[in-house]
């Protein structure tokens, strides 16, 4: 496909709009969500464990990724809880995306979340013998905004690639901001909600996963309905390549309100949209909002999980199984 050539909206890799709501909205307005969702299916036990979280709105005071949950299934579909965290543990005003993986006998939690010390996001490891037994005290950290010089990083996305472990990050491009509005936008504690900066997919690297490598952005914000938030939310194996599925957002009024695109990449590092003009995956309802895309292989099927907005304008996590010659690479 030529790299000015658009995917047809809704026509890519799966329909949506036929999801199954795996875990509603803790309520029925915009500002619930239940989503942000991450799946990982262990190859030895071939268990799903989905990750995800939850917000609500309280008015003045919203509730911001108040609880991440882990969640374990054995058709990909249905999934029970095993483990929770709260901000509050973290002492943190808010929660994102979290990844799991497992690398032998141990267990890898990846959570990001807004650090209390600057109101900056930062992505944090956890290790465990279990799925369940993770312990946010015990937390170290991977990537944050000193560390890789932005104005904050969050939404991990792991994977191995060989003996090297590659994470795709979104962050806050570090920009040209005098001292007060950058005390500003960090006041808020998500300069992604300000527009005081752009919000590119990063990398990183690591040999095990836990010393993790800056390189910096390998996605860049686009032209258009993009040209806010390009986040890379998950890579699939696609013949000789990779397709990259990412949110976008043309402005910060669209923050927490992305729609989907995809990319194309040869190498993991170098990626070409395939959705410059429109997104290609929206809901049907409300924002049109269809976030945090993520998928996992079953059987002769694939599995993929979203973020979808809904009629009354709270996010529900949905889930959608398909065989791989209805559209799946």
């Amino acid at each position: 496909m030529d790299e000015d050539e658009s995917v047809t909206p809704g026509a890519f890799l799966f329909d949506p709009e036929r999801g199954t709501v795996i875990r509603e909205a803790p309520g029925s307005a915009r500002g619930y969500w239940a989503g942000a969702p991450a799946i990982y299916r262990d190859p030895g036990s071939g268990e799903f464990y989905l990750t995800y979280r939850c917000r609500r709105d309280r008015g003045d005071e919203p509730d911001r990724g108040y609880a991440g949950y882990i969640a374990r299934s054995g058709d990909g579909m249905h999934f029970e809880d095993v483990w929770s965290i709260t901000k509050d543990q973290l002492g943190s005003p808010s929660m994102e995306r979290f990844g799991l993986c497992r690398d032998g006998d141990r267990w890898l939690l990846y959570i990001s979340y807004v650090d209390p010390a600057d109101n900056r996001w930062r992505i944090d490891v956890l290790t465990a013998d279990g799925p369940g037994a993770f312990r946010p005290d015990r937390r170290v950290p991977v990537l944050t905004a000193a560390a890789t010089g932005t104005e904050g990083v969050k939404d991990p996305h792991v994977r191995r690639s060989g003996r090297t472990w590659l994470m795709f990050a979104s962050y806050a491009a570090r920009t040209e901001l005098t001292p007060e509005q950058r005390a500003a936008a960090h006041s808020t504690a998500d300069i992604y909600t300000t527009g005081a900066t752009t919000h590119p997919t990063g990398l990183a690297t690591s040999l095990d996963g836990l010393t993790w490598q800056w390189h910096g952005q390998v996605l860049g914000v686009g032209g258009g309905w993009d040209r806010y938030a390009s986040r890379i939310t998950t890579v699939v194996r696609d013949g000789d390549g990779w397709l990259g599925l990412y949110d976008g957002a043309v402005d910060k009024k669209q923050n927490c309100e992305e729609q989907g695109g995809v990319a194309l990449s040869f190498d993991l590092v170098n990626w070409v949209r395939l959705t410059p003009d429109r997104p290609a995956f929206t809901s049907g309802a409300a924002t049109g909002s269809l976030r945090y895309i993520d998928c996992a292989d079953a059987g002769e099927d694939r599995i993929f999980y979203y973020e979808h907005a809904r009629a009354d304008g709270a996010h529900d996590l949905r889930a959608i199984r398909v065989a791989r010659e209805e559209g799946a690479p």
